[in-house]
């Protein structure tokens, strides 16, 4: 108790010194921070003790001295043309936003390859303007309730910049916009607080890459939150891919709400973090909205991985499909929470939840718990998960044919991962989980 009440009180100078140190703000804007960290206080971080974080144990986060970056702090610090290279992606050169700890950097992006009809610039200075102010207040804030997340709450409280993107009405994108997070831990015991809102309008098409990763070892906390509306008919592919420092410790949510006729294809990618967990939370409110929301993680060593899923059907004619693969070596550990809910009246729905996992050494483990609430009778729905190792048969043909064995258990790991690599339509991405699968688990390809 004296530890939460030390780690409070951190976080409660800080979000005073964050106050101060701002420019003036509107007044929704500013009681919606001060709310958030009242929220904060009275939650505490969460312990597994609750059924939610019953096998994720965040006590080290509450341990390790954070400190919040600051937009007053970062606005001049170095970030090298290696590293952005390193962290980009080729597709995306020329429609990039560039965050340092959390804060936009404008003079390291480039939005060039965007068309008219897309926004994309810094949240807090879009709540400022007359143009996004009022549309922002609509949504921000709305899908990932803070009420119910500790986690969520700390990151409204400290957001003081983040990306706002905004599709037109029939604009299509045709090259990816990739967000860019990239943590600096040079200063020791960083923790940032990136925040995203993404509207797309009616009919309206685009990918969004969102990524995470750090330049350094240290230890640094990282609290993502993503809050995507999509409109009638509009369509999104997202792609979420955190290899941050095996040092570091990453908590996210990803709120989508879904219009009509609206498709929203979801990819997320794990293997970074020493603890890494993910809250994804898609609401269908409409008649005909469609998801895909599928992921991989890939953990070896010590590290823990946990998934948390809601795919929540409210109304009829909705189509979910839903693929978590995981790669476990080591002492790692894995898990997997999905819940898919059909509410009355959501009559014809479809969907379909699957999690797999590979375990490649005796002391992975996974807790995986896949769920279906049903308050409908008119529906096709089903679900499964399976746990398993690679199968000695299958090893044995590909070494009788004169393969490596060290080469033939890649090759069967990358089969396993290939249902959800195969689907990433971004090149750079596919290549980066190439090597990741084929080169990071267990041994190096040999030549």
């Amino acid at each position: 108790m004296t530890q939460i009440v030390k780690e409070e009180n951190q976080y409660q100078a800080a979000f005073r010194q964050l106050t101060q140190s701002t420019t003036a703000s509107p007044a929704w804007f500013e009681r919606l921070r001060e709310s958030a960290m009242d929220r904060f206080e009275q939650l505490g971080f969460p312990s597994v003790k609750e059924e939610e974080w019953k096998y994720t144990n965040v006590a080290p986060i509450s341990k390790l001295n954070f400190k919040p970056a600051l937009a007053s702090v970062d606005a001049d610090a170095a970030v090298t043309s290696a590293e952005l290279a390193r962290f980009g992606y080729l597709e995306a050169q020329a429609s990039q936003l560039v965050f340092r700890n959390g804060i936009l950097r404008n003079d390291l992006g480039s939005l060039a390859g965007l068309p008219v009809g897309v926004v994309a610039i810094d949240l807090v200075e879009a709540i400022a303007d007359a143009k996004y102010g009022e549309l922002i207040r609509e949504h921000l804030a709305r899908s990932a309730d803070y009420n119910a997340n500790a986690f969520t709450a700390l990151n409204t409280a400290f957001v003081s910049s983040g990306a706002f993107v905004l599709i037109g009405k029939g604009t299509e994108l045709e090259s990816p916009l990739h967000l860019n997070f990239i943590a600096d831990p040079s200063d020791s015991d960083l923790a940032n607080f990136p925040r995203v809102l993404v509207i797309a309008e009616e009919n309206s098409r685009a990918t969004i890459i969102e990524s995470y990763a750090g330049t350094g070892d240290a230890a640094y906390f990282t609290n993502a939150v993503v809050e995507i509306v999509l409109k009638d008919g509009a369509s999104l592919e997202h792609y979420k891919v955190q290899r941050e420092s095996l040092d570091a410790y990453h908590i996210a949510t990803t709120s989508a709400d879904l219009g009509s006729n609206s498709s929203y294809d979801s990819t997320t990618i794990n293997f970074g973090a020493q603890l890494s967990r993910h809250d994804i939370h898609v609401t269908m409110a409409n008649e005909g909205a469609e998801c895909w929301v599928d992921g991989l993680y890939v953990v070896s060593s010590d590290q823990h991985t946990d998934t948390h899923s809601v795919i929540d059907h409210q109304q009829p004619h909705c189509t979910s499909h839903q693929l978590y693969k995981g790669i476990l070596d080591g002492k790692s550990r894995a898990v997997f929470n999905g819940k898919i809910f059909v509410r009355h009246g959501a009559q014809k729905t479809d969907a379909m939840q699957t999690n797999k996992n590979l375990l490649l050494s005796d002391e992975a483990r996974v807790d995986t718990k896949p769920q279906l609430e049903i308050l409908a009778d008119d529906v096709k729905c089903a679900h499964g998960a399976a746990v398993g190792q690679i199968e000695e048969d299958e090893l044995f043909y590909l070494e009788t044919r004169g393969i490596h064995p060290d080469l033939a258990r890649n090759l069967l790991t990358y089969g396993f991962a290939e249902e959800v690599i195969g689907k990433i339509k971004v090149d750079s991405i596919r290549a980066q989980l190439d090597e990741a699968v084929l080169n990071r688990i267990n041994a190096r390809l040999e030549a």
